[in-house]
Parts: C-alpha cells; structure tokens; sequence
C-alpha cells in the first residue's frame, strides 16, 4: 500500500518532494516506494528525466485508477467522520489564513456553535478528500481536474502603503520616487495594475524583497515603501488606519477565490455553512 501510495502521489504531484511532504517522508523513501512498487508489478511506471520523474503510458493508466481509489477510501474515511463529529477541515494558503480567515472565524463560530473548523495551512495545492482534507480555499484561474470549485471572489489588485508615505504620493509620476516593496513569489506584478494608468513597472525604483506576501504587508505598514496588495491582504490594515491606498482603481488580475471540493464529495450542511458565510464575508470586506 505505501508502494502505490508513493506511485499515486509522483504521477499526480510530479515531483519527489512534493510527494514526500505530502507523505510525511524523505523523497529517498518516496524514491524507494516507487522502485518497489515497478518491481513488485514488473513494470516501468516513470522515466527517469533531469527534471524528475515523468510517467509512462502504463504508469499513468495505473496512477489515475490509484487516484480515484484513494479518493473513495477518504470519502468512506470522511464520511464516517462526519456522522460522528462536525469537526471540518480546511486547506487554505498560510499568508490568507493569517491575514484575514484567522481574525474572522470567531464570528463563523458564533453563528455556527455546533461545528468545529481546523485549519490547514500549507502553500501546495491540496486535493480535498485525498489528503484528509474537507475543501479548500484556492487563489487561481480555476479549471482543476477532479475537482468541485465555485468562484467566489474575484482577485483585485492595488497599492497600499503607510499614510507617512501616502503624504509624498501626490501623483502616479510619484511612485518612481519611493521605495517599491516586491513580493519574491507573487504572480502578480506591478504592470496590472500601472498599466491601465498609463506606466509600467520598469518605470519603478527598488525596494525591499520579501518571500512572502504577509511580510511584504508588514513592511507597507512600518513604512518602508508601496506595496501592490489585494483586498483580503489588506483589508484589516486599511480598516485600522494602519495603511491607505494613495490612488484610487483596483483592477482585477485574471485569478479569483475558489471554494474548492473533491468532485465526487457528498454536500454536507458543515460544509455548505462554511461555505456560504465564506463567500458573505469575502463580498462584505469588498467594499473597504
């Protein structure tokens, strides 16, 4: 079973590393499980490539039947779960956790007494029942395979930073003259949004580089330069006066919320409660 495992969590992850963090293991172990599992079914199940393990024909025709049967086996697992408890796990980005899920669950708790969240914090992209997981809170493009996802929030996108700072921002043609803070892993760069004002980013100084979007935040908030945020990065931070957006515009950038769940999960009223007041406070923080 760990063998099929490993071989299931390569060919859908595509990596060894990333099969092993999911696992709980070493990518040596990882590696071991899958030379086990081709020699046990005396068949090559991946090419070895410079860029990691690729699956063959019979390799992908076996991963996407172990998918699908690990999948009924966390919905059997979930299932009997959810007739005992109404606990519900959600996997979601850590800077969205921190930033704003986090602050908010208080007021989900009081409206639903009876239900337990546990949050899982982790920058890969979790597939919902396969990894234990109830649903997900994914930021993208949307089009997942396997999966059960209903948009709700559009991305906007738009600078923020302290009101010391703001007070030298009296124009657009300002912003070649301050510190720039830049989010190292962010998809978004600065061109969606200076573009529909007549600039593009080469046309901005340097500033700060951070590897995460909470930490990018943070910096705005001490001071140390403009960052381009979005609405539930920022919110709380502009409703306390800790930041103010200097221009006005907030331009969508193409990726939106999702509420994602395994395909083939059956509606639970945990689930759909969590949901629904997800999407309600998504939509309120809108307007701040």
């Amino acid at each position: 079973m760990g063998a099929l495992r490993a071989v299931e969590a390569v060919a859908r992850l595509g990596t060894l590393r990333l099969a092993a963090g999911e696992l709980g293991v070493t990518p040596g172990a990882v590696s071991q499980q899958i030379i086990k599992a081709e020699a046990q079914l005396d068949r090559k199940l991946f090419e070895r490539q410079p860029k990691g393990l690729v699956p063959t024909p019979v390799g992908q025709d076996i991963a996407d039947h172990l998918t699908e049967g690990f999948s009924a086996l966390a919905r059997g697992v979930a299932a009997t779960r959810l007739r005992t408890t109404d606990a519900i796990t959600i996997s979601v980005a850590p800077v969205f956790a921190g930033k704003w899920l986090v602050r908010r669950l208080g007021r989900f708790m009081e409206a639903h007494p009876g239900i337990r969240v546990r949050i899982e914090a982790s920058v890969e992209l979790v597939q919902p029942q396969t990894a234990g997981i109830d649903a997900c809170i994914r930021v993208g493009a949307g089009g997942w395979e396997h999966v059960r996802a209903e948009e709700m929030l559009p991305l906007r996108v738009f600078p923020v930073c302290a009101p010391a700072v703001a007070e030298r921002l009296n124009d657009l043609a300002d912003l070649r003259d301050v510190s720039i803070i830049r989010d190292r892993y962010s998809v978004l760069g600065w061109d969606c949004w200076l573009k529909p004002n007549g600039m593009t980013e080469d046309q901005l100084g340097d500033g700060p580089v951070f590897s995460d979007a909470s930490l990018c935040l943070d910096a705005a908030v001490a001071g140390q330069g403009v960052f381009l945020a979005w609405e539930s990065l920022a919110e709380d931070a502009l409703a306390a006066d800790c930041l103010v957006a200097p221009f006005p515009g907030r331009f969508e950038v193409g990726y939106s919320y999702w509420f994602v769940e395994d395909e083939k999960a059956p509606p639970t009223p945990q689930i759909d409660g969590f949901r629904l007041w997800l999407i309600e406070e998504l939509r309120n923080g809108q307007a701040v």
